[in-house]
């Protein structure tokens, strides 16, 4: 019998069980308690709508910064192809200018099948966000992909134009977390920026610009 399982009997024996639960420590092991959400095409750019991949698997210099923080990487899931599959409806995507096909995308999205989808895969990652947040872990942010029209964050596609905005996916977890008062910066970056990216995600977390080089 565990320790834990020893405290968790004497206290349902002595009529104490809520108290010696409370008492409890838990996750004192070498987790880091410090998270981070990324958009799933950077950890698998396998993902990618045809013809927009930049790196044959993750996008290898933010993982590598990632990977030397000890942060816990919390893999977002890819909304679209939830909802349209890997090849997004259209196996004719690839022969259109990514702002073009990124926004008949968007259009896609936006639709009630699509957005009932969106709306489960949420409300899945918010339950994460709250078990995380209310067992003492930090979370510090959430990363999303620019100029994509469904995770979005300073910047998407819409009407053939990639313009300042948040994505279809971004934009509704956003009013999820605003309604449940949870508050987590969000940032957006490019796949094909590396540089700018890790600018981007060293500054959301705290790392000094010179800590690494």
């Amino acid at each position: 019998m565990t320790k834990a399982s020893c405290v968790l009997d004497y206290a349902i024996t002595s009529g104490n069980l809520n108290l010696k639960i409370l008492e409890m420590e838990l996750f004192k092991d070498k987790r880091s308690k410090s998270l981070i959400l990324i958009a799933h095409c950077i950890i698998n750019q396998n993902a990618k709508s045809d013809g927009t991949a930049s790196y044959g698997g993750t996008i290898t210099e933010v993982m590598e910064l990632l990977n030397s923080t000890g942060l816990g990487i919390v893999q977002m899931p890819c909304p679209e192809l939830h909802c349209l599959g890997l090849d997004r409806s259209d196996k004719l995507g690839s022969t259109r200018p990514v702002i073009e096909e990124n926004s008949r995308i968007r259009n896609e999205m936006k639709q009630a099948k699509s957005l009932e989808k969106i709306n489960i895969l949420i409300q899945s990652l918010v339950y994460q966000i709250e078990e995380y947040l209310k067992n003492g872990f930090e979370i510090k942010g959430i990363i999303g992909i620019n100029r994509s029209p469904s995770c979005g964050v300073e910047t998407t596609s819409k009407e053939n134009k990639e313009i300042t905005g948040q994505g279809i996916f971004i934009k509704e977890l956003q009013k999820v977390l605003a309604k449940k008062d949870i508050q987590i910066p969000f940032a957006g970056i490019k796949t094909f920026e590396p540089e700018e990216a890790l600018s981007t995600i060293k500054k959301m977390i705290g790392l000094n610009e010179l800590s690494l080089q």
